[in-house]
């Protein structure tokens, strides 16, 4: 039937949907370009392997049209958005979205009943999408709770932060949790790629220069639409066939190249440099290279581990709780993830670099492993074997072992190394901050328990900082 053949009222649902058509179209032809890079299938989706092969149970779950809820959870930019949206084009569903930053009770309860309604009229099911779900409150999140439980819509939360500590119980374990990675350099560069030469990215219109790809790599941070986002920027305004080069990145995004190669000489001189900087206790050239290796887009998880073992190596128990901020800076890493973080390193770099410092810890446990790997070991006293099981008394172990406990200073006159080891002192403390303390109570034990006088900590004469001087690189 031709258009002329059909009614008026035909004509106008024709003419209605051309225009829809045409407006969508205009509509994805101005968004974003991390918008028109939208995966339109889970097969498109990158960086998620563990989520989307056969299999899955995200897969199932779209495969198979199944109305549950799921929680989704991980670092920014990795696809949480993008897989609520796949879900919802899969399964030809209705895609409602909802931000926790600027949605309340009314809103959700707004939405809800509106998918209770397409359902009941036309049989539609709804994909109600709630992004930074743990922002919402307890009373928020309750709200959600009738439509879940009864699936009148299938409810897919996004959030950045561990759902076990910002969701609520009754929710949680009415939805599937799904954890997403952190995309690889490799991941960033699939997505780099596919945009420009797809025809709904750049179609091929501009040409991305090596050394500038490496720095939008660097620069991505794993993060996908951040990538996208700074790759749209410095094409703008470039003729057909351009070039983008690392002056035009740096210029879009307003951010200088740093010269760093995670897996070449760079990586090591910067880390070696930083680490020599915490020990010479400059805590300004530390943070000079702590900001080029989060700059550069290092990762943070690595750096965090090396402040770790630099506040034992270093430092030890000159200051102990020089271990404990780096160990805290680590935890902030996971928890909080740049660029928030950097905050929580820098104060791990500022408290190594200017504690006291004392390798003490670290000489003790190289000298006692030296020890075993050539073979000086021996036999444990019988009086300190383990007296527990039948049969352990007939061949004396334990017997003799006095319980320091019971003595009032807590110290008893009493062998504990094997034979061959008796007087051996691997631990020598230095007179550096907490651990004159440390040196003078270790002397004290070593005469307790019978052993040869060690050397002293801080001899008579020596000038080298004791626990209440400033710590060194202070005024």
């Amino acid at each position: 039937m031709s258009r002329a053949d059909q009614g008026p009222r035909s004509q106008a649902a024709t003419a209605d949907s051309l225009f829809d058509d045409a407006a969508a179209e205009a509509e994805q032809a101005a968004a974003p370009l991390a918008v028109r890079m939208r995966p339109r299938s889970l097969d498109e989706v990158v960086g998620q392997g563990h989520l989307t092969r056969d299999g899955s149970p995200l897969r199932k779950l779209a495969e198979h049209d199944a109305a549950m809820s799921v929680l989704l959870w991980g670092p920014p930019g990795t696809g949480k958005t993008t897989l609520a949206y796949v879900i919802s084009r899969v399964t030809r569903r209705r895609f409602v979205e909802l931000s926790a930053v600027s949605s309340g009770v009314k809103d959700v309860r707004a939405a809800i009943d509106g998918a209770r309604d397409q359902l009941a009229m036309r049989g539609a099911q709804t994909v109600l999408f709630i992004d930074e779900v743990h922002r919402f409150n307890k009373a928020q999140q309750d709200a959600l709770l009738p439509a879940v439980e009864n699936r009148w819509v299938s409810f897919i939360g996004a959030t950045t932060e561990n759902p076990f500590f910002s969701v609520v119980s009754p929710l949680l374990s009415r939805s599937l949790m799904l954890t997403l990675q952190p995309l690889s350099d490799a991941d960033i560069e699939q997505v780099i790629g596919r945009a420009l030469t797809d025809e709904r990215g750049l179609a091929g219109s501009v040409v991305l220069a090596d050394d500038a790809r490496a720095h939008l790599v660097r620069l991505a941070g794993g993060d996908a639409r951040r990538v996208l986002t700074y790759l749209e920027a410095a094409a703008l305004g470039l003729p057909a066939g351009g070039e983008v080069t690392v002056e035009i990145l740096e210029r879009a995004v307003d951010r200088a190249m740093v010269r760093y190669d995670r897996a070449g000489d760079q990586h090591y001189d910067i880390i070696s440099a930083f680490i020599k900087s915490m020990r010479g206790s400059d805590a300004d050239a530390a943070l000079h290279y702590l900001a080029r290796m989060i700059e550069a887009g290092e990762d943070p998880r690595f750096i965090a581990r090396r402040l770790i073992v630099h506040a034992s190596e270093d430092v030890g128990l000159a200051d102990p709780t020089a271990l404990q901020a780096a160990v805290a800076a680590a935890q902030a890493v996971e928890f909080v993830g740049l660029p928030e973080a950097r905050l929580n390193l820098a104060q791990a770099t500022i408290h190594i670099a200017l504690a006291p410092k004392s390798n003490a810890v670290a000489t003790a446990i190289i000298a006692a492993a030296s020890d075993v790997q050539t073979g000086l070991t021996g036999p444990v006293p019988r009086h300190l074997r383990d007296a527990s099981y039948r049969g352990a008394a007939k061949l004396g172990h334990g017997k003799g072992y006095v319980y320091p406990h019971d003595d009032p200073a807590g110290i008893v006159t009493q062998q504990y190394a094997p034979d061959t080891l008796t007087g051996k002192q691997y631990y020598r403390p230095s007179g550096h901050g907490l651990e004159a303390r440390y040196a003078e109570r270790s002397e004290r034990i070593r005469q307790t328990l019978g052993l040869a006088g060690g050397d002293q900590a801080r001899p008579a004469g020596d000038d080298r900082p004791g626990e209440d001087d400033p710590p060194a690189g202070t005024a």
